[in-house]
């Protein structure tokens, strides 16, 4: 059986909760011949979709968080260094002239 189901979270799956607990409330030996198989299976890919979808749309999110967080910083960059980082080039060269002098 699945565990405790949040109708909230599986709303798109809440006609099949409510058609496996009515079949399972109907007849005991239905539960037990697995005559109520229809229904779980129904829930059980409906479940399987609805968290599919839900890592999908989590990915995303991150996904276009970690884009925002990598502008901002190419920008803070950018601001600091000018474009291409062109002035840490410089510093770099200049600390190689240094050190091998």
């Amino acid at each position: 059986m699945h565990p405790q189901l949040d109708k909230n979270r599986f709303d798109t799956c809440d006609k099949l909760m409510d058609a496996l607990e009515e079949c399972h409330r109907q007849e005991f030996l239905k539960q037990c011949l697995g005559l109520c198989n229809f229904e779980k299976d129904q829930l059980a890919q409906c479940l399987h979709y609805t968290r599919v979808n839900d890592a999908k749309e989590r990915i995303k999110q991150s996904r276009e968080r970690q884009a925002k967080w990598d502008r901002s910083r190419k920008q803070r960059e950018e601001e600091a260094y000018g474009k291409n980082a062109y002035l840490k080039k410089v510093i770099e060269v200049e600390k190689q002239k240094k050190s091998s002098e």
